[in-house]
């Protein structure tokens, strides 16, 4: 990984054009060859760049642009489509160099499998007087994230969610299609457990007689304090 600071201007020619003018921008050159251009503003987004497969190449400036006072040419190809990305370097304030090793990826919390464990630990939440059967209940489709008991005794097919879409209401009706034909089982009713439902989403899943909960991950993990709430 390469971060330059550095006073340019960025122009891209291929599928499309753009300019940037002249100004101090950070340019990131990353080990897979790809170059991005960021400004100190505007998020994460770059204002411009060259994904890889893709190579760089330096050169000097031609008499007219080292007039305009130009130090240094930078030209990223695209192997495949033939873009450039042309920066043009009046002076480079700073730079650093560094290996960054192989990236072990991102850890993400609160994925559905720790949704699943926390509200199988707290099950309650679904009402009082549930209780967990199992975890991961095998269909011949495939497996319910949990199948619980309600305070009546009846069974409850679970779907979790991070996002609740319209997609997740359709698995659950297909779990419930099949675990309803099965007499130790029946009858069984669903619940549709998310962070976020889709409106869409929750307006089907009424319409066929499933619960939706909307689920609060911190709550669930006993980080949610509700006498400090300011609201």
């Amino acid at each position: 990984m390469r971060l330059v600071i550095a006073k340019c201007s960025v122009d891209y020619a291929g599928r499309l054009t753009a300019h940037l003018p002249m100004a101090d921008r950070v340019l990131m050159l990353k080990a897979d060859g790809s170059v991005l251009v960021h400004s100190d503003g505007g998020s994460y987004k770059p204002l411009n760049w060259m994904s890889p497969p893709c190579t760089t190449t330096i050169s000097e400036p031609s008499a007219e642009q080292a007039e305009h006072g130009i130090t240094a040419i930078w030209t990223v190809t695209h192997q495949k489509t033939g873009d450039h990305l042309i920066i043009s370097i009046a002076e480079i304030r700073d730079e650093i160099s560094a290996d960054l090793g192989v990236d072990p990826g991102l850890v993400k919390d609160g994925v559905e499998s720790h949704l699943q464990e926390l509200l199988a630990e707290h099950i309650e939440t679904l009402g009082s007087g549930f209780s967990t059967v199992r975890r991961e209940y095998m269909t011949a489709i495939g497996p319910v994230d949990i199948l619980a008991k309600d305070d009546a005794g009846g069974s409850v097919a679970v779907e979790i969610k991070r996002r609740g879409e319209i997609d997740g209401v359709e698995q659950l009706t297909r779990y419930l299609e099949l675990m309803n034909r099965d007499p130790l089982l029946a009858p069984v009713t669903g619940v549709f457990a998310a962070q976020e439902i889709k409106p869409q989403a929750r307006t089907l899943a009424e319409d066929r007689g499933i619960r939706c909960v909307v689920l609060d991950y911190d709550a669930l993990r006993g980080m949610d304090d509700p006498d400090s709430r300011l609201f």
